[in-house]
């Protein structure tokens, strides 16, 4: 996990900077991209259509964001307060960070004479990429942790969550609201940000714990020093 963090964080910082100082392989690589894609959404309004109802529903970042809170308040109510801030949390300050980043770097969205979607605010990184990133990424380690004794399901559910993550990239560019570079770094940063709050998640479990203090600031009721 550390790794797959100090990986996708590295990536995710040399994409940043590529976009900001506009290094013009990138920006060819994904004009070239983004005008294929859009002369075949023009062409084929029926899937066009698909992807924007995907897009703006099961896909959009609110949605995302409403499964984030279902698995705090479910984790909440199975009274593993730790895990369902940590959660909420992430959750929380990834999408701080994604507007921070969206403000820092200000890039324009594609421009089209012929637009078959609209999207407001700056283009990186993408909020729909990053957002199902973080939350598809923390609801399975969830579940990897938490429920590790029922198995059953595991495959499709982390099959349905990589086809969430790839397929929200996919619509967002193929609807010409976004550069692919901004899919990528909405993968890269939210990749990042579980990796982050997993580990920090471990760390916290592995503190130590202080003992309990009575009202007088000595050792807990109940047991006296030296008795065994």
């Amino acid at each position: 996990m550390r790794t797959s963090a100090l990986v996708s964080g590295v990536l995710a910082v040399l994409l940043l900077v590529l976009v900001a100082v506009g290094w013009s392989p990138l920006l060819a690589l994904d004009r070239s991209i983004a005008e294929a894609l859009h002369r075949n959404a023009l062409a084929h309004p029926g899937f066009t259509h698909v992807n924007r109802v995907l897009s703006d529903w099961p896909w959009d970042p609110w949605t995302m964001r409403a499964l984030a809170a279902a698995t705090a308040g479910l984790l909440w109510w199975r009274r593993e307060r730790r895990a369902a801030l940590w959660v909420a949390g992430t959750t929380l300050l990834a999408a701080g960070l994604q507007q921070a980043l969206k403000s820092l770097v200000g890039r324009d969205r594609p421009q089209w004479t012929d637009p078959v979607d609209s999207a407001r605010y700056a283009a990186f990184p993408s909020g729909h990429a990053m957002t199902a990133t973080v939350t598809c990424g923390l609801v399975l380690w969830v579940l990897a942790v938490r429920w590790r004794e029922d198995r059953r399901g595991w495959g499709t559910l982390a099959g349905a969550a990589a086809v969430s993550v790839i397929g929200v990239g996919w619509t967002r560019v193929y609807l010409g609201v976004h550069w692919p570079s901004d899919v990528l770094g909405g993968w890269l940063i939210g990749w990042c940000c579980v990796c982050v709050a997993v580990l920090t998640y471990r760390w916290s479990e592995r503190r130590p714990r202080r003992p309990a203090r009575g009202p007088s600031g000595g050792d807990a009721p109940g047991r006296r020093r030296g008795e065994k």
